[in-house]
């Protein structure tokens, strides 16, 4: 299997606890529009930004990041 698609929760995770697009990118330190290519999958991150990543939402990089794609979650809740 060649493709290399890395598939992420970043915008579950930012609804998740009310985070905007500029609010993550100031915290990582980059441009708003690199937290939009990197939510669509249009970007993959660097493993320093990656892990950057994870620590701000304090979950492990597994959580935010998969090779695989996530399993759609019922909206039950």
């Amino acid at each position: 299997m060649s493709s290399e698609i890395v598939y992420n929760r970043i915008a579950m995770l930012r609804a998740e606890r009310g985070i905007s697009r500029k609010d993550l990118a100031g915290a990582l330190g980059v441009h708003y529009q690199t937290v939009g290519y990197l939510e669509r999958g249009e970007y993959s991150p660097s493993l320093f930004l990656a892990l950057r990543i994870a620590d701000f939402f304090e979950v492990p990089v597994e959580v935010v990041f998969s090779l695989q794609p996530f399993p759609r979650i019922g909206s039950g809740g």
